[in-house]
């Protein structure tokens, strides 16, 4: 019997106990789009024996892990002060979640104690099963689309098994809103107003693979945040960006999507960096500046906050 893709369903949840099975269950459902996962990712070992005849001598597998990449909307609970459904995701990005309860839900970069989770992705009858699964993100919003965190992750590897289907609770998930002038109200690069096509907010965790003897884990070993913004670009008397980024200048940058309580995200970035810009272009016979700046950390695991109100 055939199996059908559109038959996917994906459980996450943060484990208590590192590589220890969490047994998400339905509740924990994960509402997402463009999925890709590689089931058994690693190296094939060659024997390199010596003997009289040619042909394949078969190798060994080793190092074997899996990798699982989505998109979930970024939209808030609904009910401020309530964790999304897709903090736990987050939280598996060495990202720290704190709940001020009724006010908000604030997202931060930590450097130690990154928790881990255990997703389950099943296609049909087919769980795959990935522990120990940590990851990187990227928050994007695009005018005129919807706001997004793309999620990439990865795990140890484990058999996958047939298994009855789930059907994942998704209440969580809450309509998104696209983003407009209307819906995304601020944009502002050291406190000034800007016109923005795009943003992305890069975590760019370093996810590696830790498999020794005695121990197997996956890891994030560091990290290198980077924003990438394309603006309409203004008078250098307004922004001079090829000033700031060969002053090496550090400006603050915030953008606020949503407008009512428990659907509203704010990306502040205190200290952002300014590169050396990537170019000029032309959209629709506008100049435009593609912008990259680099969040830096002010006291330590604040060099960008995502505070849902």
């Amino acid at each position: 019997m055939a199996l059908y893709w559109r038959r996917q369903t994906i459980l996450a949840k943060i484990e208590t106990t590192y590589g220890t099975d969490a047994s998400p269950v339905a509740a924990n459902g994960i509402q997402a789009s463009e999925v890709r996962f590689a089931p058994m990712e690693g190296q094939d070992v060659d024997r390199g024996l010596e003997i009289p005849w040619m042909g394949h001598q078969g190798t060994l597998s080793a190092g074997l892990h899996a990798t699982l990449s989505f998109n979930v909307e970024l939209q808030g609970s609904g009910t401020a002060g309530t964790a999304p459904a897709w903090g736990p995701l987050l939280r598996a990005c060495a990202v720290a979640e704190t709940v001020d309860a009724g006010v908000s839900v604030t997202y931060n970069p930590v450097t130690d104690g990154h928790e881990s989770a255990t997703i389950y992705f099943a296609i049909d009858s087919t769980r795959y099963v990935l522990k120990g699964a940590r990851g990187t993100c990227r928050i994007g919003v695009t005018a005129q689309g919807i706001p997004v965190l793309q999620f990439a992750f990865t795990g140890l590897f484990s058999q996958p098994t047939e298994e009855t289907r789930v059907t994942p609770v998704l209440t969580g998930f809450k309509k998104p809103q696209i983003a407009t002038s209307a819906n995304t109200p601020t944009f502002t690069i050291n406190g000034d107003d800007y016109v923005l096509r795009s943003l992305q907010l890069d975590l760019a965790n370093q996810v590696e693979q830790r498999l020794l003897i005695g121990s197997e884990a996956i890891v994030i070993v560091d990290r290198a945040d980077m924003i990438e913004a394309t603006i309409e670009a203004v008078p250098m008397t307004t922004l001079n960006p090829f000033a700031l980024a060969a002053a090496g200048t550090a400006i603050e940058v915030e953008l606020v999507h949503g407008n009512a309580a428990g659907s509203i995200a704010t990306l502040n970035v205190p200290a952002a960096q300014m590169q050396r810009p990537a170019g000029i272009e032309n959209q629709q016979k506008i100049v435009e500046w593609p912008l990259r700046l680099a969040p830096q950390p002010v006291s330590g695991n604040d060099q960008w906050t995502l505070v849902l109100t």
